[in-house]
């Protein structure tokens, strides 16, 4: 058990890596001259094919970004090389995903941008589908605050980690929860990812979540997987707990859905996502069940109106 353990975290630690590397543009750098004005061009290899990328106009700043970005890149392969290194001493071999698996990630994927811009709007984002959309694909959008941006960004890196063949494989554990948290709120604060050590309040309810505590956070995941529940059930169990624990200092809503996708991802069994025309709906079931007066109803409703099957 205890190597699994290990081989898992360093699975997650190493697609960790491969988002961070794929997120970096680095490679030799060329500069194109045109009508006197001079571009930046990076030459590189994926999978063995040598490749040539536009960067942008040359600026001193954006030269030294790649360069800096090149040694970046260099110490994150070295990292990287050293954990299959690791797994393969551990004798780890990769799994295969089923065919079921294989098209629920197909799935995901295809509805990734409704279920983004569902996720934002219940976070309280002012955003429509046609900007996400835009900002999902690396377009630029008018009439919306970085922060606001950039919540959209962190929403996407975290479903693109996620669904990752090393990453869906993994357990559903607490270090999975933590790392899609990190991923949400990058940026936002330096102690994303971790534990909350400070008192947080509810709006619409005088109910206050008591101060997580990681070792009764891990039991209480055993607990939700040790149920006789099946897997959409078990799914919305871990959303609820994760939403009402309030774990993390912010963005617990949106690492709820992600975590509880995960999960109902690695068995084939479809999506959950707060269609955006029910978001009020949703919140309002929300404080009943927080204080413990009213657990069916939103269980129903997001059974019925949330939940999406391949």
């Amino acid at each position: 058990m205890k190597e699994k353990i290990e081989i898992m975290n360093l699975l997650q630690s190493k697609q960790v890596l491969e988002h961070e590397l794929q997120s970096l543009v680095y490679g030799a750098v060329e500069i194109r001259e045109n009508n006197s004005n001079k571009y930046i061009y990076v030459h590189y290899r994926e999978d063995g094919v040598a490749l040539t990328k536009y960067v942008g106009e040359y600026s001193d700043e954006l030269y030294n970004l790649v360069l800096n970005n090149s040694i970046k890149a260099k110490q994150l392969k070295k990292q990287i090389k050293e954990i299959t290194k690791k797994l393969k001493q551990m004798n780890y071999t990769e799994e295969e995903i089923s065919e079921k698996v294989e098209r629920n990630i197909d799935f995901a994927k295809r509805n990734l941008v409704d279920t983004i811009y569902k996720q934002a709007v219940l976070e309280g984002v002012a955003t429509t589908f046609a900007d996400t959309e835009s900002i999902i694909e690396g377009g630029k959008v008018n009439n919306m605050t970085t922060e606001d941006i950039l919540k959209i960004v962190n929403l996407k890196h975290a479903w693109e980690f996620i669904l990752n063949k090393n990453v869906i494989l993994s357990d559903t554990n607490f270090a999975l929860l933590c790392e899609i948290n990190k991923m949400v709120e990058e940026g936002f604060y330096y102690t994303a990812g971790k534990v909350r050590n400070t008192p947080v309040t509810i709006s619409g309810t005088t109910w206050k979540p008591d101060l997580p505590i990681e070792s009764v956070i891990k039991e209480e995941l055993e607990e939700i997987f040790s149920r006789k529940l099946d897997d959409i059930d078990r799914a919305i169990e871990l959303l609820l707990y994760t939403m009402k624990k309030q774990v993390f200092i912010d963005g617990n809503k949106r690492t709820a859905v992600i975590y509880s996708n995960h999960y109902l991802i690695s068995k084939g069994k479809g999506i959950i996502a707060i269609p955006a025309e029910l978001t009020e709906e949703f919140k309002d079931l929300l404080i009943p069940y927080y204080e413990g007066r009213d657990e069916k109803e939103i269980k129903k409703f997001i059974k019925e109106k949330c939940y999406m099957s391949i």
